[in-house]
């Protein structure tokens, strides 16, 4: 009964942070806030603090860290060791300029407080590393991971892990000046020769013996020993790290670099991808669950001023070492604002200093604090920075506005299509002029021979400045549908003798063109839907005369179907459509395509899902 009593207790506690999962992280992104915020704000809500559901906190927090090793494999995945190599420069330079940088500050920052010299210290240097978890995962969900950027991050926040081992070694040291040395603990020599011995075994295994060992299970074909053995290396590597007392999120990092070029690399991902994403929740839950609010209320002005102080001190740092290291003003403010908060190794350190005699029992609950409100308030900074933080602005050197154009065809819009569009054009020796709002297209088409001015074509003096009353054609080649309808607005209001040639989208788009009048449409990618098409027939054996009935029968059914919406809507003409289920085929037939009409390709808004 008691064992019944235990696994029921177990269920409930599985089951609620499941719920509070489910539905705080999709409840705060539809708010903008992000993930992150909702999965601290629900542990904050069902914590020892809260609702009370857990009363350990950190026995969720010491589980949950596997998500955040996990995640580090995966980035490890994503970098070559080459690339690795690429990021020395940013891992030592820009890292250790950071790290120490915003550490002294910080550290006359606690020494202003009142604290002692050393508790100063190692507040501060405790806080100057990041929360890898908060960061990467933030990157991760606006997509910037892969920017240079991205990179340079990563880069910083790779440094950071690695001064946990010196930071350790540091709290040892102080302790023997104090008289606290622990008769037990590794002499500060032995800690670091033992971290660098780690570190050659986890790259030796990884180097020479991995590769043949997944070989080896792969060959047995069980897929679950795979998978099995994709956490065995994460964790493994991880523990080993933690032996060598670095941080396990180095050793899967480490672990994840040397399997990069692995040809296993695609399932090893797919394989951890998805307890990676549900411990890393739990761990930013763990994490609110870990606020002490009685401390927080108890030292309010001590703590709310050591947050903004901190936040403050440690983002002026950051940018001051990024923009006198090269950076942009954007990268430099975006950087200040998600490196500006303390991080889970914090945890780790000031455990080991109050350990140690170097912090006492309130100094490391009120520093304790502090992380933890600082990870909680940087998503919420970050959100407001992007909010109100103008747009970057491309240079716009050496790019004309359009003015004065007199082409006999103004292409409007200069992208892929309409670059190959230009050399039937250009092999003829038409004169054209060309208008674009992508200042990086017009800057590198340059470099191709382009002459191509800045111009917005939704706008009526542009068109005007562009030549559009005296062009003979107007070739409309913007990717955005409603910005090429405005355009044709424009054009068939203003200018109605120029022919008007549209790039269509899909075919709701190109039905909208039709109606609107244009002389010419043609879905994107209907041309060479029908040229992949024929090549494939080719390569499985079918000669060029079947090739060809077969592609003209497209074109017919297309063309008829393309009719029958005009006149009946989207979803008419639906049995003109193949599909690979045993439904009722429409005899064959023949349809006269209209003169001037190439009625083509790809997707119909039909039911919310783009069908052809």
């Amino acid at each position: 009964m008691a064992v019944e009593t235990q696994v029921g207790l177990g269920l409930e506690h599985a089951v609620a942070l499941l719920a509070t999962a489910v539905v705080a992280a999709p409840l705060f992104r539809r708010l903008g806030l992000g993930s992150v915020l909702g999965y601290l704000a629900a542990g904050l809500a069902i914590g020892p603090f809260g609702l009370g559901l857990f009363s350990d906190p950190e026995s969720i927090l010491h589980v949950a860290e596997l998500g955040v090793v996990m995640f580090l494999f995966l980035i490890g995945l994503e970098m070559r060791p080459a690339k690795l190599w690429s990021l020395r420069k940013d891992i030592f330079g820009l890292g250790a300029a950071q790290v120490l940088t915003c550490a002294a500050l910080l550290s006359v920052i606690g020494i202003a407080a009142g604290l002692p010299w050393a508790a100063a210290m190692i507040g501060a240097s405790g806080f100057v590393l990041s929360s890898t978890a908060v960061i990467m995962k933030m990157m991760d969900d606006s997509g910037a991971t892969a920017s240079q950027a991205g990179q340079r991050n990563i880069s910083i926040l790779l440094f950071e892990d690695l001064m946990i081992v010196p930071l350790l070694a540091i709290v040892a040291v102080l302790a023997a000046a104090f008289g606290l040395v622990d008769e037990n603990a590794r002499p500060p020599w032995q800690s670091i020769a033992l971290a660098a011995a780690a570190i050659g075994v986890v790259f030796i295994i990884g180097r020479w013996l991995l590769n043949p060992f997944f070989g080896l299970l792969a060959r047995s074909g069980a897929r679950e020993v795979m998978t099995a053995a994709a956490l065995l290396v994460v964790l493994g590597a991880a523990l080993f790290m933690q032996w060598g007392g670095l941080s396990m999120a180095m050793g899967a990092f480490l672990a994840g670099v040397l399997l990069s070029d692995s040809v296993f690399r695609h399932q090893l991902e797919a394989d951890v991808e998805p307890f990676r994403g549900i411990l890393l929740a739990l761990f930013f839950i763990s994490v609110g669950m870990s606020l002490n609010v009685p401390t927080v209320l108890a030292e309010w002005p001590w703590i709310a001023g050591g947050v903004l102080a901190f936040m403050a001190v440690k983002a002026f740092g950051i940018y001051a070492v990024a923009r006198l290291l090269g950076s942009a003003q954007r990268e430099a403010v975006q950087r200040a604002a998600l490196f500006a908060q303390g991080g889970e190794f914090a945890f780790v350190l000031y455990s080991a200093a109050f350990a140690a005699g170097v912090m006492d029992a309130r100094i490391a609950a009120m520093m304790t604090a502090i992380v933890i409100i600082s990870m909680v308030l940087t998503p919420l900074v970050v959100l407001l920075l992007n909010r109100f933080m103008p747009q970057s602005q491309v240079s716009r050197d050496g790019v004309e506005d359009a003015a004065d154009l007199h082409g006999r065809v103004l292409f409007i819009g200069f992208g892929r299509f309409a670059q190959l569009v230009s050399q039937a054009l250009l092999a003829r020796g038409v004169d054209m002029s060309l208008i674009e709002t992508d200042v990086e297209m017009i800057q590198v088409a340059a470099t191709f021979g382009f002459k191509i001015y800045y111009g917005d074509g939704t706008r009526l003096d542009v068109l005007r400045a562009s030549g559009a009353g005296e062009a003979e054609a107007i070739l409309v080649c913007v990717d955005k549908p409603d910005a090429a309808d405005r355009i044709v607005t424009l054009v068939k209001s203003e200018f109605p003798n120029a022919k008007l040639f549209v790039r269509a989208f899909d075919r709701g788009h190109a039905m909208r063109l039709v109606q609107a009048g244009v002389d010419y449409q043609i879905r994107e990618l209907f041309e060479s839907s029908l040229t992949f098409g024929a090549a494939v027939l080719r390569d499985l054996g079918f000669n060029d005369i079947e090739i060809e009935e077969t592609i003209e029968e497209v074109r017919d059914r297309d063309a008829a179907r393309f009719e029958l919406q005009l006149a009946g809507g989207i979803e008419a003409g639906r049995a003109l459509m193949r599909g690979n289920t045993a439904t009722p085929q429409p005899t064959p037939f023949t349809v006269p395509r209209r003169e001037g009409k190439a009625l083509n390709e790809e997707a119909a808004e039909a039911v919310g899902e783009k069908v052809d």
